[in-house]
């Protein structure tokens, strides 16, 4: 089952966002699937409504959801850091970054934004991301940092030594015309040792955590509305 809201927008007949002839598309769609979808199935529904989004024919959306477990390599993942070939599916995909696991229990955010009236600096993309990420931490009183040198958010964890943390959520996204697309993933209450069949993002020296892992006992339902607050704090209503 998917649900989507489109807001503010103007009312569109056409199904999923897509505008009628002659109607240009306003406003940013939410959409949130309910069931795990599958990645093939995620990555073709990207391609084609950041197509539209370029084209003119659509509006702007972020897809809330799970997937499966499985794992993903990034254009920059090294072979040696897929340490459990066997244990998930893997798959190649077009996004930056390195591997990466996906599952129940993490929210992924894919968001397709027109930079070109956003402003067409992807630094920039990538920091709104990064303060979205830890905007909406701060809702459940966890204190996201970025770090240089390494994408994602991270949390310290100052209870197992004066340097340790952990990763929180992973960033990896891809433009094509000026249009994003894949985007962010929050641990919640993923299983969390899923993640020791890879090297996270290339990074051995680091642990990853979630919002369960360390005490916040949130819902999905609410990562998602503090994720929505959150979006129109750092990205606005443009």
């Amino acid at each position: 089952m998917v649900n989507s809201v489109t807001a503010p927008a103007a009312p569109l007949t056409a199904p999923e966002g897509i505008a009628p002839q002659g109607v240009v598309p306003q406003g940013v769609e939410w959409r949130l699937s309910d069931a795990p979808v599958p990645y093939e199935v995620a990555v073709a529904e990207m391609e084609a409504r950041a197509a539209a989004i370029a084209a003119g024919e659509a509006c702007e959306l972020v897809w809330l959801l799970e997937h499966p477990a499985l794992y993903t390599a990034g254009t920059s993942a090294e072979e040696k850091d897929l340490i459990a070939p066997d244990r998930f599916p893997v798959h190649k995909t077009g996004r930056g970054g390195q591997y990466t696991y996906h599952g129940p229990g993490q929210r992924v955010a894919y968001v397709m934004l027109d930079l070109k009236r956003r402003g067409p600096d992807v630094r920039a993309y990538v920091a709104r991301l990064e303060s979205w990420l830890i905007a909406t931490l701060a809702r459940f009183n966890v204190k996201g940092e970025i770090r240089d040198g390494r994408v994602g958010v991270w949390v310290a964890r100052p209870d197992r030594g004066p340097n340790a943390e952990d990763k929180i959520a992973a960033i990896g996204v891809r433009i094509r015309k000026w249009v994003t697309y894949h985007g962010v993933s929050l641990n919640v209450d993923p299983d969390l040792d899923h993640f020791t069949g890879i090297v996270p993002c290339g990074i051995s020296r680091h642990g990853v955590t979630s919002l369960h892992d360390l005490g916040q006992l949130v819902s999905m339902a609410e990562v998602d509305m503090a994720l929505r607050a959150s979006f129109e704090e750092i990205f606005g209503g443009e």
